[in-house]
């Protein structure tokens, strides 16, 4: 495997606690590892979506941290000792104390906040396959990558980054069927996500651009250098453009039809660069720089 696993703390990973055991659990336990502590309760809605984000993230931490789980109802002069007003109440405790905590539902990504300030930060062994991951594909190693978001996806079922991952490995194998029938399956709720709505983007474009060529893009060249104005020209351009790879130069062909007349069929060239922005994705230099250089012009 080339993810970490938890190691000889693995089974102790997950726990419930009560009043009688928490001093090892929690306060002796935490001198060798972090852990986090949530007070929850059965009735508690909130609670009910964040303890399992939070098993989940504590099994990705592969051992770097331990999740203690307290049933207020089960332990009321735990929870009245430590002021628990409401709930959920979670509290980080590092080498035998409390350190850090919130009150409250919040979303997955501040749990990993909370989780990084924890253990002091360099992200859990999915994080770091990840990255792995995404290096792969960026080299070409497009099997390689495949292997490596399944191996994430083995583990962790409904990590968005794989998922997505996978389905753009399999665009980048000229397999856009396998990543069409992966997207069309996937909940409602995780295609929303902004790494999902990318890779649906992707394949959007790609419809797009479908069957362009370079005689096309000398033929489109050669149609707007004899009419600077011929807008529609100008966009099947840039469409032909990230068709053959050539992205940089599609966004600047749009950019120029902005530039030139940003109203043109109801805001085309400003809609179509979004698209290209979600599908890159907003971390992506050429998103960062076309949206800069966008900004600029819409704005003079």
């Amino acid at each position: 495997m080339l993810i970490g696993q938890p190691g000889a703390a693995g089974a102790d990973l997950i726990k419930d606690t009560t009043t009688d055991s928490f001093m090892a659990d929690v306060m002796e336990a935490s001198k060798t590892v972090p852990v986090i502590v949530d007070f929850w309760a059965p009735w508690c809605g909130p609670c009910k979506q964040l303890t399992p984000m939070l098993e989940r993230l504590v099994k990705q931490y592969a051992g770097k941290v331990k999740l203690v789980k307290i049933n207020v109802d089960e332990n009321q002069e735990l929870a009245a000792q430590f002021r628990v007003q409401s709930i959920p109440a979670v509290y980080g405790f590092k080498d035998g104390r409390p350190v850090d905590g919130f009150m409250g539902g919040v979303p997955e990504n501040q749990l990993k906040q909370f989780i990084e300030r924890l253990t002091g930060g360099g992200g859990s062994p999915i994080d770091e396959a990840l990255t792995e991951a995404e290096n792969m594909l960026a080299a070409g190693e497009k099997d390689d990558a495949l292997a490596l978001y399944q191996e994430v996806l083995d583990q962790d079922s409904a990590n968005v980054k794989a998922l997505a991952g996978v389905m753009r490995t399999y665009i980048a194998l000229g397999q856009d069927g396998v990543a069409r029938d992966l997207l069309a399956k996937l909940p409602d709720q995780v295609k929303t996500a902004p790494e999902i709505a990318s890779v649906r983007a992707t394949l959007e474009l790609q419809d797009q651009a479908a069957g362009t060529n370079a005689a096309e893009i000398e033929g489109l060249e050669a149609k707007i250098a004899a009419d600077p104005k011929d807008m529609q020209a100008r966009l099947d351009l840039a469409m032909a453009r990230f068709g053959a790879g050539d992205k940089e130069k599609a966004i600047e062909d749009l950019l120029e039809m902005v530039r030139r007349d940003r109203k043109w069929n109801e805001d085309a060239a400003r809609k179509q660069l979004v698209k290209f922005f979600e599908a890159f994705g907003s971390a992506d230099p050429l998103t960062i720089q076309g949206r800069r250089k966008l900004s600029a012009i819409l704005f003079s």
